[in-house]
């Protein structure tokens, strides 16, 4: 996961990709997307972008925006599957939707609600095994995640845990938002933190601060 910060009229030049599956998750700010495949979009805030790079696409990011910077979180997983077609699907979720609620906003391919069509709504489709949900927790409230049932030969799932900066770029020690994680461990924004369980265990977060939350939970292989 890159937590990347795009400076007004500055962006990432074309480049290329290949046997990846990256989503990007707009917080804040404008970002261009320009690709191979014909596609330019602008993502706002609340949008996810899937980008299934398959046997190969070139790509470029840019904030057009004179005055304001871009904040976006590009999120990487490698797919089950070898050369696929390339493909790309945007999604929107807004604040709402995601408040003191546990949405799912990609999933694996074939799972229910998952449709493999550019727009339109239910979670992206992945070409991995890996789900990401997202929650904006306001103070007090908490959400949980159940862990699904872990692949063969192993007894667990792994999931992380992240705690989106929202409140501005920070480079010193970790501040603003805050969330319990199982009744224990504590992360600020920028955190994050693994974990692991077997189907049916649960994972619990709760907002321990004094302002919304927002937080990004992956459930993998």
């Amino acid at each position: 996961i890159n937590k990347d910060r795009v400076e007004p009229t500055e962006g990432f030049g074309t480049h290329g990709h290949r046997e990846m599956e990256i989503s990007s998750c707009a917080v804040s700010g404008e970002l261009e997307h320009k690709d191979s495949m014909g596609n330019l979009e602008i993502l706002k805030r609340g949008d996810i972008q899937l980008t299934s790079a398959g046997t190969g696409i070139g790509h470029s990011e840019y904030n057009r925006n004179n005055k304001s910077m871009v904040h976006f979180l590009q999120i990487w997983a490698e797919p089950h599957t070898r050369g696929l077609k390339p493909k790309y699907f945007t999604r929107h979720f807004t604040d709402e939707e995601k408040t003191d609620k546990l949405v799912t906003v990609v999933a694996p391919v074939g799972s229910e609600g998952v449709k493999e069509e550019r727009e339109g709504s239910g979670p992206a489709p992945v070409q991995s095994n890996v789900t990401l949900k997202s929650a904006i927790l306001t103070p007090g409230k908490r959400v949980g995640h159940v862990f699904s049932t872990p692949p063969p030969g192993e007894t667990q799932r792994k999931g992380y845990v992240h705690v989106i900066q929202t409140g501005g770029y920070n480079t010193g020690t970790a501040k603003g938002n805050r969330v319990r994680v199982n009744g224990g461990l504590e992360l600020s924004e920028g955190d994050g933190a693994f974990a692991w369980g077997a189907a049916g265990d649960k994972l619990q977060i709760e907002n321990v601060g004094t302002t919304p939350a927002e937080v990004l939970v992956f459930d993998m292989e």
